[in-house]
C-alpha cells in the first residue's frame, strides 16, 4: 500500500483523515488495532471519490456506521477506513421518513415518535446505524426493518448511484442484498403508520427497558454474538452446556444473557475468537447444532 498516495489524495481533495487510528475508540466491542487511515466523510461526494479512488489504486476499503456489529482484529485495518457519519440528514413528509446511512438507528426512531409515526418502535435501543440496520435487515420484538423500509440509495461497485426498492433487496433474517452485492448505502426510505405519540413513546420505553434488564448493556459487546438458529435459541443452547460466565482471556460469555460474548476485562479480539470457536466447537459436538456468528470480523487476518 502506498501511504504517499493516499495522503497526497486525501490532503488534495480537503478530505480530513486520521492516520493510525486505533479502531477500539469506533466499535461497542472496545477493541480493535489501528486502521492505517481513518476518514469521517462529510457527504456523498467526498464518499464517492473515495471509493473511487480505491477501486481505482487496489485499495482497501471499509466502511462502518456505529462499530456495533463488528470485532476489529488486533492487527487493525489496512487501507482506508470510512466512517459515514456526516451522511446523518433525516427529513419527515406525511408517514415517510428518508434517513441517512450514517444517521443513529435510535435518531431515526426519536424521529419517527416526534412526528407521531408508528413502526419503528422494534428499533428503539438498537444501537448501530440506519446503513448497518438496513444490511442486517435489524429486528426485535416481533419487528423487522423489512417491515417498514420502501427503498433505498446505495453507491454500487461501478461508482454510480442507484435506487433499489424493497422487493429487490432481498430481506431476510439478519441478511439482504446488501451483504453480497458490494453496495454502501447511502439513504433509506421508510413508510410508517400515523399513531399516538404517547402510545409510540411508552412502547420504546418498554422494548428499552426489557433490554436493559435482559441485556448485557453495561458491558462492551457486538449484540447478540450468535444468529438464531432454526428450532432452537443460541442463548439457550450455550446455558444447556454450562458455558455461563465461560471466558478466555477478557472476553465471557454474559452471566446475565448467554447469547452475548461480553468485553469483561481488556479482551483482545484472539480472545473473543477463541471464545466464540470454543462456543460453536461445544454446541455442534453436544447439540448437533452450528451457531453461525451474527458479529462481523474485520481486519487483518
Amino acid at each position: 500500500m502506498n501511504r504517499e498516495l493516499i495522503c497526497s489524495f486525501l490532503n488534495e481533495n480537503g478530505i480530513a483523515y486520521k492516520p493510525n487510528e486505533n479502531m477500539a475508540r469506533y466499535t461497542t466491542f472496545k477493541i480493535g488495532g489501528n486502521a492505517d487511515f481513518l476518514v469521517e466523510v462529510n457527504n456523498e461526494t467526498e464518499l464517492t471519490k473515495i471509493y473511487e479512488f480505491c477501486a481505482e489504486n487496489d485499495i482497501n476499503l471499509t466502511v462502518l456506521g456505529k462499530g456495533s456489529n463488528v470485532l476489529v482484529s488486533d492487527d487493525g485495518i489496512d487501507g482506508i477506513v470510512v466512517l459515514l457519519s456526516g451522511l446523518d440528514d433525516i427529513s419527515v413528509k406525511d408517514n415517510t421518513i428518508i434517513c441517512g446511512a450514517g444517521a443513529p438507528l435510535t435518531a431515526l426512531c426519536n424521529s419517527a415518535a416526534a412526528n407521531s409515526l408508528s413502526g419503528l418502535e422494534f428499533a428503539f435501543g438498537i444501537p448501530g446505524t440506519v446503513g448497518g440496520a438496513v444490511i442486517m435487515n435489524a429486528g426485535a420484538y416481533g419487528g423487522e426493518i423489512k417491515d417498514v423500509i420502501s427503498r433505498v440509495r446505495y453507491l454500487d461497485t461501478d461508482g454510480q448511484i442507484k435506487t433499489i426498492s424493497k422487493e429487490q433487496m432481498e430481506l431476510g433474517y439478519r441478511t439482504s442484498i446488501f451483504k453480497t452485492n458490494g453496495g454502501i448505502i447511502l439513504s433509506a426510505e421508510f413508510i410508517l403508520s400515523k399513531g399516538c405519540d404517547t402510545d409510540i413513546k411508552a412502547k420504546m420505553a418498554d422494548f428499552m427497558s426489557r433490554r436493559k434488564s435482559k441485556q448485557p448493556l453495561e458491558y462492551p459487546s457486538a449484540g447478540s454474538t450468535f444468529k438464531r438458529p432454526t428450532g432452537y435459541f443460541a442463548g439457550a443452547l450455550i446455558e444447556e452446556n454450562s458455558l455461563k460466565g465461560y471466558s478466555v482471556g477478557g472476553a465471557m460469555v454474559s452471566e446475565k444473557h448467554a447469547g452475548f460474548v461480553i468485553n469483561y476485562n481488556n479482551a483482545t479480539a484472539r480472545d473473543v475468537k477463541n471464545l466464540i470457536s470454543h462456543i460453536q466447537n461445544t454446541i455442534k459436538e453436544n447439540n448437533g447444532v452450528l451457531l453461525e456468528r451474527e458479529v462481523i470480523y474485520l481486519g487483518r487476518n
